[in-house]
């Protein structure tokens, strides 16, 4: 997909993928659901970590308001500083990806349909997640990798794991301090 989005008031959302798109709808429809929709109709994906492009993006067409949201991956520092541009916020991962707020247990068990005393959910996660305060092992972690359709998860489990239906399936109570930041920045930043 290009960088062409229907220009809500002049703002954009710029994203690195539609999956990213897709798990940042599915947990902004429980938290901002009457924003949520003009929220990803200004969407503009990147295709893949690149803020410089949407930096440039969003000079010509002459943005008043955006944000650019960015996995950390391998961790390296943002390539375009904050406040280079006004109007432009950039919004980046503490963790390596989007997808490392997916890895909760009770979400994943309800996204998969498995009842609630079953365990292998638990157990495959206790085998690959780093312990919860461990911030760096965190943010080291592949995510993607371990939801992948033939991840360890998937393979664990017996079937394939849809980060999608995992975001949808999360209550509130779920979702990690970093999502909550990301999503009171896009009511900001976006006027929701």
């Amino acid at each position: 997909m290009g960088l062409s989005a229907p220009r809500a008031q002049g703002c954009f959302l710029y994203l690195e993928g539609p999956g990213d798109r897709a798990i940042l709808q599915a947990w902004a429809g429980r938290l901002l659901p009457v924003a949520s929709r003009r929220l990803f109709e200004a969407s503009v994906i990147l295709g893949g970590r690149q803020p410089a492009r949407a930096l440039d993006h969003f000079r010509s067409r002459g943005g008043r308001r955006a944000l650019c949201i960015l996995d950390r991956d391998d961790g390296s520092a943002l390539a375009v500083a904050e406040g280079e541009e006004p109007g432009l916020e950039f919004f980046t991962w503490g963790r390596r990806h989007i997808e490392s707020y997916l890895l909760v247990a009770p979400a994943i068990r309800r996204a998969l349909r498995l009842p609630g005393e079953d365990s292998r959910v638990e157990r495959a996660l206790r085998e690959h997640l780093p312990a919860l305060g461990d911030e760096a092992g965190w943010r080291e972690l592949d995510a993607k990798r371990l939801l992948a359709a033939g991840g360890s998860l998937a393979r664990a489990l017996g079937a394939p794991l849809r980060p999608t239906a995992i975001a949808r399936s999360m209550r509130s109570g779920e979702l990690h301090a970093d999502v909550l930041e990301c999503m009171e920045r896009l009511r900001a930043v976006l006027g929701g």
